[in-house]
């Protein structure tokens, strides 16, 4: 927590670093002042320095000879409003704007109150990403050392912890990307509890080399003159995510946890000298409260990362509308045009069927392939753990369906696979849909060509308890959508400022629909055409 003290004193040095030229010191002073700022708990104390936040941040970008334009992602334009059915007294229907490239616009107050509010994560202040970090300093006298301190860590990892150590201490010849790609096969995730985020760095790096377009490696600063990211002997790494709303600026040092038998106790990448899965998980642990983390699943891991629009496919084979059939030839075709990125999770196995399946009980797995061929469907996981492999149709240790023509077809030889355990394995659609219980998808934004962005707060406390028997204080909008004209999706995001919040997940949104006639609902069963968690 920062004070007004500690701001001016900020503001100072900076001003005798700019009279005195020392323009890099004057910069780093001025970005100081501005999130010591935003650190100040005191609503009215905060407001009174915000003028000298922004003089801050000009001068700061003054001396860097740029000028501040939003980033892409938030630039917004005001739109026809939606049809209001406010009603005196209760909470109004809200018009949301188009974004649209290019454009110029400010948020609403209302909008920057949340924004700023939920910049505060777990008692750390996590500032929007802006062009300006473009040009971040990186480059110091002495090895950083991040102000924050030290990620607490996990129990399994406390038990065999013996330091922490930094990047170059590990390796003579630090890399962050080893090679022209990130490579998914050397991921390996021990003992963090975040299986779903290294699977989600495996799809993600898996996307990278395919289709030759970064979406994951695109958020690590410092980068060189080819806009690759690139190791900093100085320690410092920013890295941008999509959290509460906005791309947000993670700034993590380069320390390491280190166990008694000298191996890393974090996810690390099986090339000794390359670094950027450590370092990645770690801006992401530090967002979460640190290494103790409870997991999450990859929609959530997907979108902080890549900002792709996350969807959640349960497999639901007793239900008579699931069309297994159907979700699998959708989810090929996304995954093979380049268009959604995949993951499968487990669900409760018990000992014995997690040992006689080789699956690990409610884990998630990286899809790395589907494919259908002679009418059989399969698919390509990897395990996070890079090892224990599924045992059952069509895995390394399958005698029976591995004909010749398959094993050319998908260019796979059982045999060979079978003398060294990496976690990759083959597995028929049937099983999947006998052991796992949801796939988690994440879309390509470019998708989507016409957006509608809101950020708004709501007293979950206002109205009947969890809308029991009236909805009329609920935040409610119109939407027409002429017939025919393509289908509407809806992505809701409740901001999370404490973990514990996030590992008891106390409480939750929802979106319930209504044939009205654009007016408002008072009765929560009445008109209802369904509703969405």
């Amino acid at each position: 927590m920062s004070s007004e003290s500690e701001v001016r004193d900020l503001l100072t040095r900076a001003l005798d670093a700019d009279e005195a030229g020392q323009k890099e010191l004057a910069i780093d002073l001025y970005g100081q002042a501005v999130e010591s700022v935003l650190r100040i708990e005191n609503r009215e104390k905060r407001d009174k320095l915000n003028k000298f936040a922004k003089q801050a941040l000009e001068r700061a970008e003054v001396l860097k000879g740029i000028k501040y334009v939003p980033p892409k992602d938030l630039k917004v334009v005001p739109q026809q409003p939606v049809q209001s059915s406010a009603v005196p007294g209760r909470s109004p229907v809200h018009s949301p704007r188009l974004e649209v490239s290019g454009a110029r616009s400010g948020y609403t107050n209302e909008e920057k109150k949340v924004l700023e509010y939920t910049s505060h994560i777990n008692s750390k202040v996590y500032v929007p990403f802006m062009d300006i970090d473009l040009h971040e300093k990186f480059i110091f006298s002495i090895p950083y050392t991040d102000r924050d301190g030290p990620l607490e860590l996990a129990p399994k990892q406390k038990r065999d912890f013996v330091q922490w150590i930094r990047v170059s201490e590990l390796s003579e010849n630090p890399q962050l990307i080893a090679g022209d790609h990130a490579d998914f096969y050397s991921i390996r995730q021990t003992v963090v509890s975040d299986c779903s985020f290294v699977a989600s760095l495996a799809v993600a790096s898996l996307y990278e080399k395919k289709f030759k377009r970064r979406i994951l490696t695109s958020i690590i600063y410092p980068r060189n003159s080819r806009d690759e990211p690139i190791y900093n002997p100085c320690g410092k790494y920013s890295i941008r995510m999509h959290v509460n709303g906005i791309p947000r600026k993670v700034v993590i040092d380069d320390y390491l946890p280190l166990g008694k038998y000298n191996q890393l106790l974090c996810s690390y990448s099986s090339n000794k000298n390359e670094f950027w899965v450590s370092l990645m998980e770690k801006a992401y642990m530090k967002l979460m409260g640190g290494y103790d983390f409870p997991g999450s699943n990859s929609n959530i891991d997907l979108h902080a990362l890549t900002g792709w629009i996350p969807e959640r496919a349960s497999i639901r084979t007793k239900d008579p509308d699931f069309n297994a059939d159907a979700v699998f030839n959708r989810l090929r075709e996304g995954l093979s045009a380049g268009r959604c990125l995949v993951t499968v999770a487990t669900g409760e196995l018990s000992d014995a069927e997690a040992e006689r399946t080789g699956l690990v009980s409610t884990h998630a797995y990286a899809v790395l392939d589907m494919q259908e061929i002679d009418g059989v469907m399969l698919l390509q996981l990897k395990n996070p753990w890079s090892h224990l492999r599924w045992r059952g149709n069509y895995s390394e240790l399958d005698a029976v369906h591995w004909t010749p023509e398959l094993q050319q077809q998908l260019n796979y030889d059982p045999k060979l696979a079978a003398n060294y355990d990496n976690g990759v394995f083959w597995i028929d659609y049937n099983s999947i849909l006998n052991f796992f219980d949801v796939f988690y998808l994440n879309w390509d934004p470019a998708l989507f060509q016409y957006t509608y962005c809101i950020h708004q707060s709501w007293n979950a406390g206002v109205g009947p308890t969890k809308d029991a028997y009236n909805v009329g204080d609920n935040p409610q909008f119109s939407l027409t959508v002429p017939a025919g004209k393509g289908s509407v999706w809806i992505l809701l995001t409740r901001h999370i400022t404490s973990i514990e919040d996030f590992r008891e997940n106390r409480e939750y949104i929802t979106v319930l629909v209504y044939k009205n006639n654009g007016k408002r609902v008072y009765y929560p069963c009445k008109f209802r055409l369904s509703n969405s968690r």
